[in-house]
């Protein structure tokens, strides 16, 4: 795996490299010609990770996203195995595409700026008998423009340095005590003014082009099924895990919140694949070869490539260690154990995919979230210094971060469709979004949104109406 907007290797040394270019850094060029900022080749395999895919099917893990139970002519899980859909396929080129943007986390007060932008100072401070908070301050240009960053652990105030907060904390208090809890949050990937899926679709086509172009003009490799290179990209919509290929291609490893996490990028990571028809050059990988990946996660061994091959990346290691910050900071414990994810409980599944009431003991633990989730990445380390994008698609359309809650419950149908044009917000459709704006008036504690829940209680969507008398009796009456 090559980073290409990292401190580890940047487009100028492209030229630098010495000629003849191994057949993967010129297939990583393409990609790095087409806007990615990191690309990396995996086998294709029976890896370890697609295995327990069908007990997590059949244990209902995935809740209503019945597209993941697709299965093929002989009744088995496509995702669990690609050589079932795509016999062709010998290896996948797996891209991924950095939408971090200047903004805060949702777990910081919306007035100040990410926690990658400002040196920062900690003091510990005692709230009770027994009761210890760390505050993070961080100080922008002038002496008075001062911010904190805090966000909530197990129902303390935490910086993600310590997880020895109260665990008698309730649940309920996890959820709510927030920075600004009387306004929503919609996760930060859904900022952009394109859909994430079409702006990474146009790039690996672009990628898919520069390989037509590669092959074309030059000799070095060749497909090995049939005399054509056969070409199939996707974004979520394919026959695989696309995190189990990104590890495998070196793009990161999968952390304990079951994202990608790349050592200079963090996980603010949009993943794309590209299924080809290039034949893996085969080669004995050891721990000791995995090892191998420098410090800034770079494959050793694919310095001296076989001539003429192509060779995949290795798996990037784990570097997550003991850190359990996710799977603490998570409101509904979604994260079951490090790695597995009951998507049932996740706040994510139920802002966007769940259809209906939301069930009332996960209702008071979603906060002030209306589509999606980041907490689980808010809190973890390796997103203290992710950088920020470069793709101007990703920059956030006006009102959308810490957007206004009376906005989004009362907005009617055309409205939504104007604002929301061209975004995944429209995945969880009108209905599920003042849904979730409903709950988050409830879970705010702030009586001004009454007139606003009393009016919609009698609203002509069932579900909005059942939702605003279920946060109406959250606020007291």
């Amino acid at each position: 795996m090559l980073a290409f907007s990292g401190r580890d290797f940047h487009l100028d040394d492209l030229e630098k490299l010495p000629v003849p270019a191994s057949l993967a850094t010129r297939i990583k060029q393409c990609a790095v010609n087409a806007g990615f900022d990191l690309c990396g080749i995996a086998p294709i395999g029976d890896f370890r990770e697609l295995r327990v895919f069908p007990d997590w099917i059949a244990e209902g893990k995935h809740g209503e996203m019945k597209y993941m139970e697709a299965r093929d002519d002989a009744g088995e899980l496509k995702r669990e195995a690609l050589a079932r859909v795509a016999p062709w396929a010998r290896s996948v080129i797996v891209c991924a595409l950095n939408y971090n943007t200047a903004h805060p986390y949702s777990i910081q007060p919306p007035s100040i700026q990410p926690i990658s932008s400002q040196p920062s100072t900690r003091t510990k401070t005692q709230v009770g008998p027994d009761e210890f908070v760390n505050v993070v301050t961080r100080k922008a240009e002038t002496e008075t423009d001062e911010c904190v960053r805090r966000y909530v652990i197990l129902g303390k105030v935490e910086t993600g340095e310590s997880n020895d907060a109260n665990n008698d904390a309730s649940k309920s208090e996890r959820a709510n005590a927030g920075p600004d809890a009387s306004r929503g949050w919609i996760s930060r990937y859904a900022w952009g003014h394109e859909d994430y899926h079409d702006t990474v679709l146009r790039r690996l086509l672009s990628t898919e082009d520069g390989l037509r172009r590669l092959f074309a003009e030059t000799e070095i490799g060749a497909p090995s099924s049939g005399d054509s290179l056969q070409l199939r990209s996707y974004v979520d919509t394919g026959p695989l895990v696309e995190r189990v290929y990104a590890k495998y291609a070196g793009i990161g490893w999968i952390g304990k919140n079951t994202c990608i996490i790349n050592q200079q990028m963090g996980s603010w990571l949009f993943l794309g694949v590209i299924l080809t028809s290039l034949d893996i050059k085969e080669r004995n990988v050891t721990e000791k070869d995995v090892a191998k990946k420098d410090a800034a996660g770079n494959d050793a061994t694919q310095n001296h490539p076989a001539e003429n091959g192509l060779t995949a990346d290795l798996p990037a290691p784990d570097r997550c260690g003991t850190c359990t910050r996710c799977i603490t900071a998570c409101p509904t414990q979604a994260i079951v154990a490090p790695g597995k994810l009951d998507a049932r409980l996740c706040i994510s599944y139920l802002s966007i995919e769940k259809r209906g009431a939301i069930p009332d003991e996960l209702r008071s633990l979603m906060g002030r979230h209306v589509f999606g989730c980041d907490i689980c990445q808010d809190v973890c380390p390796w997103n203290r210094k992710a950088p920020v994008t470069t793709a101007p698609e990703f920059e956030p359309r006006p009102g959308l971060v810490n957007p206004s809650l009376d906005w989004l419950a009362e907005m009617e149908p055309g409205e939504f469709q104007r604002v929301f044009q061209g975004s995944p917000v429209r995945r969880a459709k009108l209905s599920g979004l003042r849904r979730n704006a409903v709950i988050a008036m409830g879970n705010s504690r702030n009586k001004k949104f009454m007139p606003t829940l009393k009016k919609l209680s009698e609203d002509p969507d069932p579900l909005v109406a059942e939702h605003a008398q279920w946060a109406l009796a959250e606020l007291g009456m």
